[in-house]
Formats: structure tokens, C-alpha cells, sequence
């Protein structure tokens, strides 16, 4: 409990000492209520709740998860050819998306450098290889390999194989 009020008290950009006046407590004994060291009355929790922007129900929620099983995940197109990917997480989350591309050997990203609209494209080559191209530099990554970019890098990507697939797994922060 102590964690989630923490955590609503720091996205709303509160401070101890705001939500502690506030709510008229001592700044010591909310910390200690983040800490999950003392045992707080109802009302207590109603009124830091309502501060930090909260329900009391949100305290005791359990974490939402998502579950995508290998044989589920929904296709989908960025563009490029000899690929097959689909997404990994949930078309709802917008802190990252995750996506596993197949590629055919040859199969690739396009001809043409290209950007994303998030903070941080991270690639992983799960198996065969990958060539990233950007600009003046290319990068040849092997399976087991791992490359991190921002995600307005202008780049692009194939398969350089002429015989083997590659499974690639993106990630983007946040999702574009």
C-alpha cells in the first residue's frame, strides 16, 4: 500500500511535505506511511488518497497485467518486405510497444533511412543476423546482440542473409 501512495503522491508532483500539510499529518509520519511502517486509519487514507489523486481502492488493486500468447499476438505492418510481425504488447499500452519480426532472407526495413516518433528503439537479435544502416555507419548485429538508439535516428534494416531468417524483437519507448 505504503508504495502505490508513494508513487501516486510522486506522479501528481507532490512532495511529502505538500501532501503531509495538506493532509494534516506530520511529514515523519507520512514517510513512514510510504514505508509501510505504520498502520494508518480509514479516514486517514480517504483524505491522503484524495490529495495524491487517488481512490482507496487503487491501493489494494492487483498490477494489470496482459497476457499474449505466441500464437495470438495480432499482426501487424510498419511497412518494409519479407516480414511477418506481430505485436507484443497490448495496443492499449503508450509506455512501450514490443514487436517480433520475422525476416526473410533479404527481407528488410526499405531502402530509405527512416525515424520513429519515440525516445528509444532498442532491437534484439533473437536469432540469424541483422545489418542496421545509418547515417554513415552500418552495424552488423549477430544473434545474442543487442542495439540501442534513440528513436529519432534516421536507419534502416535487413536480413543480410541469402538463406537463413532472422527474429528480431523491438522494443519502443514510448510507444509511437
Amino acid at each position: 500500500m505504503g508504495p502505490r501512495l508513494r508513487a501516486a503522491r510522486q506522479a501528481a508532483g507532490l512532495t511529502l511535505a505538500a501532501v503531509a500539510a495538506q493532509a494534516g499529518l506530520t511529514k515523519g509520519f507520512l514517510s513512514r506511511l510510504e514505508r509501510d511502517e505504520v498502520s494508518p486509519s480509514v479516514a486517514t487514507l480517504v483524505t491522503v488518497c484524495g490529495i495524491v489523486g487517488i481512490s482507496v481502492g487503487q491501493l489494494f488493486e492487483g498490477p494489470a497485467t496482459s497476457l499474449v500468447r505466441a500464437d495470438e499476438a495480432p499482426p501487424i505492418r510498419f511497412g518494409g518486405q519479407g516480414l511477418r510481425e506481430v505485436l507484443l504488447t497490448p495496443g492499449a499500452q503508450r509506455q512501450l510497444q514490443v514487436i517480433r519480426s520475422r525476416v526473410e532472407p533479404g527481407g528488410g526495413g526499405g531502402p530509405e533511412l527512416y525515424s520513429l516518433s519515440c525516445e528509444v528503439e532498442f532491437v534484439h537479435v533473437l536469432s540469424g543476423d541483422l545489418r542496421l544502416r545509418l547515417p554513415g555507419d552500418v552495424v552488423d548485429l549477430h544473434a545474442g546482440d543487442a542495439f540501442t538508439m534513440p528513436g529519432a535516428t534516421p536507419h534502416t534494416w535487413h536480413n543480410p542473409s541469402a538463406t537463413d531468417e532472422c527474429v528480431v524483437l523491438w522494443v519502443l519507448a514510448p510507444a509511437p
